[in-house]
Formats: C-alpha cells, structure tokens, sequence
C-alpha cells in the first residue's frame, strides 16, 4: 500500500509547502496553512492533444473570432457584465449567505428563453429548486437541472446536453477525483474551475460560478481563483433590508464602475431601472440636516439623499460616524469647514448617512455633505427642490466634477428645480438646462446662496 501524501496550501494565495509555515512566503499573511491530501497522476502530466498542436503565431496572424455578445433578459446583470454575455466567458458571482445569489442565477436560467440553460446544484434537491421556480413564477422549457457534486459525471452531461450557459451553484461543492481533498479545499476548488475553464474555452460555453464568502468578506478559496476567472461579481446588500446591489470587482469585457439594484420581493428580485426615486426619501415635512447629492456610479447618474447630525459632544472627544460614506473624507471636509470657513465644528459630535443602504465614493458629493453637516449645525432646512454637484478642495474652493451634462439631466427628470454645481465647470458642458443652475466657487458662496 502506497503512503498517502500530503501536503499544505495556503487558504489565500494558494502557495504549496512540504510542512506547516506560519506565515506565507507569497503573499505575507499569516495561518493560513492547511494540511491536504494530494495525489499526482502520472496521466495528468502527459501532453494532450490541444497541447501538441498548439504553435506559437504571429500577433498579425491571430483570429478575432466573429463571436458577439448576447443579450441578457436581466437588464441590471446586462449592464454589469458590461453589455451582455460573452461566449466561453468564466464568471464568479459571489455574497454572504442568504443574500440572493441562487435566486438570482435560477431566474436568469429561467427567462433566458434564448438560451439553452444548465443549472447544476449541488446544495439543494430537486424539491427545494421546484418550490423556488414556483415561488418565481417563471418557466424555460430549455432549462435543464442537475443535482450532482462529481465534477467528471457533469462534463459527460455537458458533452451530452451542450447547453449555451451553464451555472454551477455552487463551486465549493464540487469534488475532483483526482484530488483527494474534501470539497471545499484550496485544491479541489482549484482543480475545478481549472477543468470548468478549459471546458468553456473550448465549448463556447459562458460558465457562471457561485462561490461563498469569508467572514472577511471576501471569495472562499484560493486567490488564484479570482485570476483565472475573467469576471468576478459581488452581490450586496443587508439580509433585513429589501435592496441588494451587483458590482462587479473584476471585468475582462468591461467597465468595474457599473452598478445594478435590485428589490428582494417574495416572488424573486425585481430590478430597479430608476434608483434615485428609492434612494430619496419622498416626505411631505422638510426638516434639516439633508440633501441630495447627484452623483455617478459608472454611466449610471443616481440622486441620493445625504444625511446629516451635528450636536454638541456629551463627552470630551466628539464622535465621528459614518454609514456608506468614507470616514476620512468627512474628517477632511469638517477641517476645511472649521478651517477656512470658520464654522465650529471641532466639538461637535457628526453622524453621516446615505440614504438606502448603499455605499458611494464619487468627490461630487462633497457639495452635498458640507450642506446637510452646515444645515443640521444651524438648523436651517434646505428646500427640498435644490440638488448638489461638485467636489471640494482642502481651500475651500468648489472643484468641478465630469459628466455633469448627465448629472444636471437627471436632477431634471426627477422635477429638481435648482442645482449648485461648481463654476469652473465649462458651459459647454451644460447644454438646454431646463432646472436653474448655481455656479459658485466657494464654500462661503454656497452658504450665503443658500441660508443669507
């Protein structure tokens, strides 16, 4: 009887070690070491065929291929993926449990009419996945289910079926018999999206995988996963909170600025094709303390509701708190307030939030922030008919911001009837405005504009 191998991966980077390390050679972090079994196959090591024939050319040479993009009923993941799906593309689609992702991936398979679909499980029985296609109310006569883990049984099913899309839900539950590792580890999880890569690439296959999240955060697995993979998306949002939000950290075929959002409803996820009229919050009592900030995630302008709280500090130290805002961007516009403006803020407590749930780094909605901190310091409320645009400097100087055409389009559709933006913005920029437009070009113009 051969002695059994072993050997040690790390959870992170994937590096290999004859014996347990504290901290990794490749990329620094420390225990994250585990013990594997590992079984070399002498059959493995052999050239195949695609190999042999397989000849250097020239760039000149080399063949574009006439493959185009296809269209995705789900106009949110359409967007997101950067304007549809590409054939033989890998992608991995992530998010913490619970948070919707097989939800998602079924009821993609499911109105994808255009599109033979096979959708692999291996967490739910074929019970569990009949109640969720009746709780979707969807139905695609080309969708085929598979509950299987063996990672061999689903490519002689995909030789069979030759679907056009195929999701695997999800990628931790797949064994590889050539890998003696339980599911889950570094290297069965390696081994499997390595032969699911290879697959696609030669079928024209697009593969979706959906992977589970750390309590870091971040992709289970290796990190090596996320290099061979040509998208990686994260799926987001709270468990008790309707809203969830597809980024993408990762695109091959497009931009990683886009934004989708979608609505958790008992019968599946809705897209939102407007999210500023959920991000604003619609009341009839205007008090202080808010604003609306018109900003860009990606091509996507959105008008979100800033909120703001200044008070006096209880204690010696005043608190800063923020919620989908950086916190060291706040520290910075309070300084530029106390310092060039000459506001009092340095012993007050600050409290900041953006309205929905969502996190957004774009500089134009600094303009925005200093007016709802100054509107709730005074108690003075800003009409609720009045958005903002524009970043601030460390003096005091408004900046101007791109895409602000866009913007100020936007801010008009949604019945927004002034808009301070900054005056360093080109008027060409700013064609057929039908709301007032404010240029100013301090932060001192934007108070005395806006309170006297």
């Amino acid at each position: 009887m051969s002695k059994i191998k072993t050997a040690f991966f790390c959870q992170n980077c994937g590096t290999q070690s004859p014996k347990w390390v504290g901290k990794c050679p490749s990329c620094g972090e420390w225990n994250t070491f585990v013990e594997e079994v590992v079984q070399k196959s002498t059959e493995g090591l052999k050239p195949s065929a695609s190999t042999r024939m397989s000849k250097p050319r020239l760039i000149s040479d080399l063949n574009a291929g006439d493959h185009q993009r296809i269209p995705i009923v789900d106009q949110e993941l359409h967007r997101v993926l950067g304007g549809g799906l590409v054939p033989g593309s890998l992608i991995l689609f992530g998010g913490e449990p619970g948070i919707g992702k097989s939800t998602l991936m079924l009821q993609l398979a499911l109105k994808q009419l255009n599109l033979s679909v096979l959708y692999v499980s291996g967490e739910e029985s074929e019970e569990q996945i009949k109640m969720r296609v009746e709780r979707l109310g969807f139905d695609n006569p080309r969708c085929l289910v598979l509950m299987e883990t063996a990672l061999e049984n689903i490519l002689l099913h995909l030789e069979d079926t030759q679907p056009d899309l195929l999701i695997i839900d999800s990628i931790q539950t797949l064994t590889s018999s050539g890998i003696e590792s339980s599911p889950g580890s570094v290297s069965q999880v390696r081994e499997c999206t390595t032969k699911l890569m290879k697959f696609a690439k030669e079928s024209g296959t697009a593969v979706f995988l959906i992977g589970h999240i750390t309590k870091e955060g971040t992709l289970a697995g290796p990190k090596v996963l996320e290099h061979m993979v040509d998208c990686v998306l994260q799926f987001e949002g709270d468990r008790h909170h309707i809203y969830r939000l597809l980024r993408t950290s990762k695109n091959r075929f497009g931009s990683t600025n886009e934004l989708g959002i979608y609505e958790m409803q008992g019968t599946g996820l809705r897209e939102v094709s407007n999210p500023s009229e959920i991000l604003i919050n619609a009341q009839s009592e205007q008090l202080s303390g808010t604003a609306i900030a018109a900003t860009m995630e990606g091509l996507r302008p959105l008008l979100v509701e800033i909120q703001a709280l200044a008070s006096t500090a209880v204690y010696g130290t005043p608190q800063r708190s923020t919620t989908g805002f950086d916190i060291r961007r706040l520290n910075m516009l309070l300084a530029v307030l106390e310092k060039r403006c000459g506001f009092r803020l340095g012993m007050k407590d600050v409290f900041l939030n953006i309205a929905g749930g969502i996190r957004l780094e774009d500089p134009a909605m600094d303009l925005a922030v200093i007016t709802a901190i100054l509107s709730s310091s005074e108690d003075l409320v800003v009409p609720s008919s009045i958005c903002f645009a524009g970043e601030v400097g460390l003096s005091g100087e408004i900046r101007p911001v791109t895409r602000i055409e866009q913007r100020v389009n936007e801010a008009a559709k949604l019945g927004f009837k002034e808009i301070y933006i900054s005056k360093f913005n080109k008027s060409s920029d700013i064609k057929n405005a039908e709301i007032k437009v404010h240029r100013i070009s301090k932060v001192e113009e934007l108070f005395s504009s806006l309170f006297g």
